[in-house]
């Protein structure tokens, strides 16, 4: 009895999962929910280089590749639910550790219903998915270096998810205003991160730089964006971190190698995800081994990376 208390909200986050299956099929079954995606058909290459599949699950591999979140986030919960002492925000059962265990699960089921369906509303879910997740750790650093209360933190999480869900369902991805949220939270992540390790008044208002070093990786240049302000407005947000901080972390964090293995991951998953379209050398729509399954197991090993380094916080001796 003792140990099910304790590993209460591992049971509750694997029945939802099992749920979740349980649902997709019943509600897939009954012809409920696939569907096709625009000038696609049954048998032809789907955007991410898998073949469309006559059965409920229109990219197979595309598909269960989601798994790996949910299983990622299961195994959290399990040792979160397992754990007395809370060190940090990410050892034990805490508010953020329960929020970003959640999310890390969610990613899965929301990935998978686009995959799984083609419908919009699936589409939609994978985006709100991923949003849910990345805006998780910009925000936790401007709780800290902000001295933000966890009721201003979740109060300001939901808002976002539920503007950015309700713009991106009429609106699409970029929400009407040519805004890429998770591609934006991505930069505002690096930005707060150095924020955290290398505090001060005058690295504040330098910051906002490193967000254009980020959008270079990931192949949005200076050139581009310094050419074309009128759809690239949204760089002002980088110095966002430097606005909402006002003082020093009290907490410190070891960034190897957790941080920089999870960054690593990443990259090589982004690297991967290019090769997931038809007419790339390495689609084969056929095959077992999908450029963006992989990309799917890498960056749930990359949340299991942030989950480990943010797991080595410790409050600053004075």
């Amino acid at each position: 009895m003792i140990f099910f208390k304790k590993t209460n909200s591992f049971f509750i986050a694997l029945s939802a999962s099992i749920l979740f299956f349980l649902i997709y099929f019943i509600l897939a079954k009954a012809g409920l929910i696939i569907t096709l995606e625009p000038n696609l058909s049954v048998g032809d290459i789907s955007r991410w280089c898998e073949r469309v599949s006559p059965s409920i699950f229109r990219e197979p591999i595309n598909a269960f590749s989601n798994v790996g979140f949910m299983i990622t986030g299961l195994i959290m919960f399990w040792i979160l639910s397992n754990e007395d002492k809370k060190t940090n925000d990410f050892t034990g059962l805490t508010n953020i550790s329960i929020l970003y265990a959640s999310v890390v699960i969610f990613l899965g089921p929301g990935s998978f219903l686009m995959h799984g369906t083609h419908s919009y509303w699936g589409q939609w879910i994978d985006n709100v998915s991923m949003v849910t997740y990345i805006i998780v750790p910009w925000l936790y650093n401007l709780k800290e270096l902000g001295n933000w209360s966890f009721k201003r933190f979740i109060t300001t999480y939901t808002l976002i998810v539920l503007i950015f869900s309700l713009l991106s369902w009429f609106f699409g991805t970029n929400m009407g205003i040519n805004l890429d949220l998770f591609g934006v939270s991505i930069a505002l992540w690096i930005i707060s991160e150095f924020l955290y390790k290398f505090w001060g008044k005058i690295n504040k208002w330098y910051s906002g730089f490193i967000g254009f070093l980020v959008a270079s990786i990931f192949g949005i240049f200076p050139t581009d964006i310094f050419s074309d302000l009128v759809n690239y407005w949204w760089i002002v947000l980088f110095w966002l971190p430097a606005l909402l901080s006002n003082s020093a972390p009290t907490k410190t964090r070891i960034y190897s190698p957790w941080f920089f293995l999870g960054m690593t991951s990443y990259l090589v998953a982004f690297v991967i995800w290019l090769q997931g379209y038809p007419d790339t050398k390495f689609c084969n729509p056929d095959s077992f081994i999908q450029p963006h399954g992989i990309w799917h197991l890498l960056t749930a090993f990359a949340t299991w990376c942030f989950f480990k380094f943010y797991r080595t916080e410790k409050i600053i001796e004075k």
